[in-house]
């Protein structure tokens, strides 16, 4: 298990959120897209390094700032010997590499960042980062192409890439090297869970209000509004999915706080929100089950 496990990042969500319920332009719709790819592409390396029986830290989604630069890590191994961080791609279809210029395309002929870039970057910056906090151990950085529809022609041997057809080979090197983890290795881990940042400040969203928005209760499996409430249950018209209405309210909680930070969370505005739940009644039992409850009488709002 991963010492430090992936979620999905803030931006991630809202935009998801917002797709559902208002129209989004292009540009952001090809930003879900891009930020859906790439943590289906983590997800699928987390299944193979969730596999791992040597004595190793994994840290998943880190981001850092070291002398006022941003980097961000995508996941990292600590072992006894090294540090290991890989730079996750998901690309799929038919690159070739230019070696005189250094450049990958994607057949036919459009021209793709080179992940070297980015990854000799994130080992620079790892590499001060690690002196600062008084650490010198020895980084491996690896750029993975983990989807199995990736082929990358002309590929030159000398570049740090792992593909496909390699992945599980590479890993299963670090079962069969002895590795021995000490109090040290613990402190050097936390300290970089410590470090990471919450908030990406790269992260751009676009505008909307709480009025924008279509409100209603969605289905947690296909995203439509076609929910009813079957007694103890809400029920998807489209898919059939089923899910407890208390489960199905503190979802959508989670929803409004995500998009809308700055609103008190009260009775009436969760019952506005969901719709298909007819009784406040019911919303405000499910709500004191669960929150703190802040004020009295009218004022009352939950955290």
């Amino acid at each position: 298990m991963a010492y430090k496990p992936r979620i999905r990042s803030k931006e991630f969500l809202i935009l998801g959120f917002l797709n559902t319920r208002m129209t989004l332009p292009e540009e952001d719709k090809q930003r879900i897209f891009r930020l859906k790819k790439g943590y289906e592409g983590e997800e699928m390396f987390d299944t193979l390094t969730e596999k791992l029986q040597c004595e190793c830290y994994i840290l998943n989604d880190l981001l850092f700032k070291v002398n006022n630069m941003t980097f961000q890590i995508d996941t990292l191994i600590i072992i006894s010997s090294r540090i290991c961080f890989y730079e996750i791609k998901n690309n799929e279809d038919d690159y070739f590499y230019d070696s005189d210029k250094d450049i990958l395309y994607k057949k036919p002929q459009k021209e793709y960042s080179n992940p070297l870039t980015q990854l000799n970057r994130s080992e620079s910056l790892l590499r001060q980062l690690l002196q600062n906090i008084g650490y010198n151990f020895p980084i491996e950085a690896q750029v993975v192409f983990i989807n199995p529809k990736f082929t990358l022609f002309q590929a030159p041997m000398d570049k740090p890439f792992i593909f496909p057809t390699q992945v599980e080979n590479y890993l299963k090197e670090f079962d069969s090297t002895p590795s021995r983890l000490n109090g040290r290795h613990k402190m050097l881990a936390d300290k970089l869970i410590s470090l990471h940042i919450d908030k990406n400040p790269y992260t751009t969203l676009p505008p909307y209000t709480y009025g924008q928005v279509r409100k209603g209760m969605t289905c947690e499996v296909c995203d439509s509004f076609s929910i009813s409430v079957h007694w103890k249950k809400c029920v998807c018209g489209d898919c059939g999915h089923e899910e407890l209405v208390g489960a199905a309210v503190l979802r959508n909680v989670r929803e409004i706080k995500l998009l809308f930070p700055d609103l008190k969370i009260t009775t009436s505005l969760v019952h506005e929100w969901c719709g298909v739940v007819d009784s406040e009644k019911r919303i405000r039992r499910i709500l004191r089950k669960n929150f703190k409850i802040i004020g009295n009488r009218r004022w009352v709002f939950y955290e």
